[in-house]
């Protein structure tokens, strides 16, 4: 296949390309050129050694590196695919804990242990209590705008709000520390956007207050046990539960791939209906269940992981060698027209739509996918309730971030 017409030193990557919209045609390029593409990047730049990396962008091959773990590790180089250029290794290697970036069999064992607190039984226990929730974070955005100009942050105001209090409900965290959760978190992922002027250091202190929050919070239960899932993971290390460490590291995650992605998704969620209105009047009108799952494939919250080859393999025409990294572009598998018919096309009926944007399959399918949707239907049912008339009154203003297609302000008008 011919190499893409690319810029010369283009990177997928690159955060200032990503601040800028998702390269939604420099994708259509390299599915229909190059699907597998050599992507040159100057040792160090990404954090790794190396001098780039493979860029993945059809569904199909997207798909097959993710239910492949045997050929393609999370934990080599971990499911990260770009670090800040002056990330040490060992600070690399230390994310290896996070279940993100394991590799069975450990990952098979602590996924195990996990999902217990994701079954669906768990996950129908929180709904009746997060629809009120949705209902008052709306409410709540509403007064807040009646008392300045009419006009709020949604992302602030509402987007942020419903999955940090859905985590915070799973996992017994007091409504009143969700704040804490939600500043780690995004010092924890902010360090390519420089108004947050986030170092690594800051970075790094910011998890290490989290795992000690959850650590102190694992200890407490396994002294004195409640209804909630932390008591269900913790209470009895030795007879396969997780141990205060593990437990930290889960946090971890929930507060990252739970918070941030479903945060990011309700946003470009919100955005997307403001700039397709005959959609939002056909939501308000009919409500459809596949609306959350059309939300995420068009918003795609993690644009894309990585793996690293394990053995020396061909994929999509390419040799790969044992060792070279391989990045998973999400976003441009779920605009694949050989598997989306008009694909950019927001359509809130879409069905079916086997979208990535949970993951393209395998051992690290997405855990809280079912409480993902639970809370898009529940904020925008609220939204629709509460606020059918909201209109757009900014433009976003978007992360700059190497791998998350983040949205940090949404202005929009409570009244028309």
């Amino acid at each position: 296949m011919t190499c893409p017409a690319l810029p010369e030193g283009f990177d997928f990557t690159d955060p200032d390309v990503l601040q800028s919209g998702i390269p939604l045609p420099e994708f259509a390029a390299m599915r229909q050129t190059s699907p597998v593409w050599w992507c040159a990047q100057r040792p160090g730049v990404a954090g790794f050694g190396d001098e780039g990396y493979w860029a993945v962008t059809r569904h199909e091959d997207v798909k097959y590196v993710s239910t492949h773990p045997e050929l393609f590790s999370s934990n080599t180089n971990t499911a990260v695919i770009r670090f800040n250029e002056h990330i040490h290794r060992d600070q690399i290697d230390a994310q290896k804990l996070i279940m993100l970036n394991m590799d069975p069999p450990e990952h098979t064992r602590i996924r195990q242990i996990v999902q217990r607190g994701f079954t669906p039984r768990a996950i129908r226990s929180l709904e009746n209590t997060l629809r009120d929730r949705a209902l008052k974070i709306v409410e709540a955005a509403v007064a807040q705008a009646e008392k300045g100009d009419g006009t709020f942050d949604f992302v602030t105001d509402v987007a942020v709000e419903l999955p940090l209090q859905a985590i915070a409900e799973l996992i017994g965290v007091p409504q009143e520390d969700r704040s804490k959760i939600f500043d780690w978190s995004n010092k924890m992922v902010a360090y390519d956007d420089p108004e947050y002027a986030i170092t690594e250091e800051i970075g790094a202190d910011s998890a290490m207050e989290l795992i000690s929050y959850a650590m102190n919070l694992a200890a407490a239960r396994k002294e004195c046990p409640a209804k909630d899932i932390v008591s269900q993971l913790v209470a009895a290390e030795d007879e396969g539960n997780l141990g205060s460490d593990e437990f930290g590291f889960f946090v971890i995650l929930l507060a990252v791939a739970g918070n941030e992605t479903t945060r990011n998704a309700i946003s470009h969620g919100m955005h997307a209906f403001l700039t397709h209105p005959g959609q939002w009047e056909l939501y308000k009108r009919e409500r459809p269940k596949t609306a959350a799952e059309e939300i995420v494939r068009w918003a795609t919250p993690v644009v894309s992981f990585q793996r690293t080859a394990t053995q020396d393999l061909e994929l999509g025409g390419q040799r790969i060698t044992a060792g070279e990294r391989v990045g998973i572009f999400y976003s441009s598998a779920n605009h694949d027209p050989e598997v989306f018919e008009n694909p950019g096309t927001f359509d809130i009926t879409r069905d079916p739509n086997p979208h990535l944007g949970f993951g393209g399959g395998g051992p690290h399918f997405c855990l809280g996918k079912s409480l993902a949707v639970m809370e898009i239907d529940l904020i925008f049912n609220a939204l629709a309730d509460a606020l059918p008339d909201l209109r757009l009154a900014g433009d976003p203003r978007r992360l700059r971030s190497a791998w998350i297609n983040g949205i940090k302000e949404l202005r929009v008008a409570a009244t028309s």
